[in-house]
């Protein structure tokens, strides 16, 4: 089994803020790939399915940002799932918005969430990060990551999950690099070559 991981916070207040991509991706990922109803157990909501034939429990901790990792340690210990197969998506400052990096292990880089799962998960698992921009100052950060996206953030807000779920199972399959370029082309098509002209 996979455990897929979107980080955020609970409750209305928060839905719509940039710190919550990661549980707008995993909300697509159901919508996209007829996952079961939310229900709460974990101290979060699970949501199961199929992806390539894999069976993956979705999981969005409502325990604040902060405490993250209370709620996957618990999935992980209970059905016993490698760190290596558990993914995780979460908002990254140091990326452009729209950009999508993958990889395995590494450090917090001052993302409290990823702290948390560190401190009671290990660093081992695959983080999704998906950029949400820098607002260009380290003590406007706060404010802007708990403030909603812009209305013209959508433009490319809604492609990027979009992409995200639909390109899912190729992290199940640990088809990170074909993941990324998947992504990277649904967001930047490439312009379509100009036909020839008839000749005479």
């Amino acid at each position: 089994m996979h455990l897929i991981v979107g980080l955020g916070n609970p409750g209305s207040k928060y839905q719509g803020n940039r710190h919550n991509i990661g549980f707008m991706a995993v909300d697509e990922i159901v919508r996209r790939h007829g996952f079961s109803p939310w229900r709460k157990r974990f101290q979060g909501e699970t949501s199961e399915g199929l992806m390539n034939g894999s069976k993956v429990l979705l999981l969005k901790p409502l325990t604040y940002m902060n405490e993250s990792g209370r709620s996957v340690g618990e999935a992980m210990r209970f059905f016993d799932i490698d760190p290596s197969r558990v993914i995780v998506f979460y908002d990254e400052l140091d990326l452009e918005p729209s950009k999508v990096r993958v990889k395995l292990g590494g450090g917090a880089a001052g993302h409290n969430g990823i702290r948390s799962m560190m401190a009671h998960c290990g660093p081992h698992f695959i983080r999704v990060r998906m950029g949400i921009g820098h607002p260009g100052h380290k003590a406007l950060v706060h404010a802007y990551v708990l403030s909603d996206f812009a209305k013209a953030d959508r433009e490319w807000l809604d492609p990027l999950l979009t992409a995200v779920a639909d390109n899912a199972g190729l992290l199940v399959k640990g088809e990170d690099g074909s993941f990324q370029n998947k992504v990277h082309l649904a967001l930047n098509p490439a312009p379509e070559k100009p036909s020839k002209k008839a000749e005479n």
